[in-house]
């Protein structure tokens, strides 16, 4: 799950290499199929269920990989993290799809997971060994406190789903973060695919759980399509984007998928988001993309330093 402007302002993208602007343009298709893939999973999770649904999706998933990848060979380097990445990312699917199977709007879980760049700043501390500045720290703090805002007492964010779907976005971070290592060994395409293919003994896994409902019907049919077959168009048009573009350049555009969602929750199921979630995500997605602000100024500070010890 574990969503940035459709567009990039005219001198930020004067500034940038084809390439990067490629994968601008993939990064924003990608963020917009998947807002789809999950209306159509929202629609149709009623009449399959949690387990079912997850199954479809790493079936159908999986093959859209291997044809769009064009026959690119899916063998795992380091296997032990892809498998473990993959699976964690199993969970946090279980974790979206429960929330949306008891009825929360898809803003409303963008919402939260608009929470995932925050907990990554928290979490490279020790998974990565990166050190946090007190601007960063403080940062996170305020957009934390964004969080408070949206769960308050009597919200619409004020349920139990709202905690585990929480839970479930710092897994989600931590599956980015394993992302980044895995990008130095595997490529993007096998990343997506085993990802893929881990849906399905998940889903069987917890079918016991989360039994299968019934038969869909034919708009249910259409549904899954759109669930298999967007969510695997969507993870290889990410995985091609940031083998074009740097993580800083297109990491903002991961928020078009809280105004998508919401349009897409308004349009469909007439779900309006209350001004507490908008005031709270507002406060989340700016105190996200100050962190990533002062991580490329960082970033930039370092290259300059080891360019200066270069000589």
């Amino acid at each position: 799950m574990s969503g940035d402007k459709a567009t990039a302002p005219a001198s930020f993208a004067a500034g940038l290499p084809e390439e990067a602007l490629r994968g601008i343009g993939l990064i924003a298709a990608g963020f917009g199929i998947v807002t789809i893939s999950d209306a159509a999973v929202k629609w149709v999770l009623p009449e399959i269920g949690v387990a079912v649904a997850m199954m479809v999706r790493g079936a159908l998933g999986a093959m859209t990989v291997l044809v769009l990848a064009g026959g690119l060979r899916v063998r795992a380097v380091n296997k032990r993290l892809v498998a473990a990445r993959s699976l964690l990312h199993c969970a946090v699917t279980v974790t979206f799809y429960l929330a949306w199977s008891r009825g929360m709007p898809l803003g409303d879980s963008y919402a939260v997971a608009a929470v995932a760049p925050l907990a990554m700043t928290v979490l490279a501390i020790p998974l990565l060994g990166e050190s946090v500045g007190w601007r960063r720290w403080l940062s996170t703090l305020v957009g934390f406190g964004g969080v408070l805002v949206m769960a308050q007492p009597g919200g619409d964010l004020w349920r139990w789903e709202a905690a585990v779907l929480l839970g479930g976005v710092v897994f989600m971070a931590v599956t980015r973060i394993w992302t980044r290592v895995l990008a130095l060994t595997d490529r993007p395409a096998t990343i997506a695919f085993w990802l893929m293919v881990a849906h399905i003994p998940f889903g069987l896994a917890v079918l016991p759980l989360f039994p299968a409902i019934g038969w869909p019907s034919l708009s249910g049919w259409i549904a899954i399509l759109f669930v298999g077959i967007g969510n695997g168009s969507a993870h290889f048009l990410f995985a091609r984007a940031f083998a074009l573009a740097p993580v800083g350049v297109l990491a903002p555009f991961e928020y078009s998928t809280l105004v998508m969602g919401t349009f897409v929750g308004v349009l469909v199921w007439g779900d309006v988001p209350s001004w507490a979630t908008v005031a709270g995500a507002a406060v989340v997605v700016a105190a996200g993309l100050y962190n990533l602000r002062r991580a490329q100024i960082r970033a930039r500070e370092a290259r300059a330093r080891a360019a200066l010890a270069r000589g």
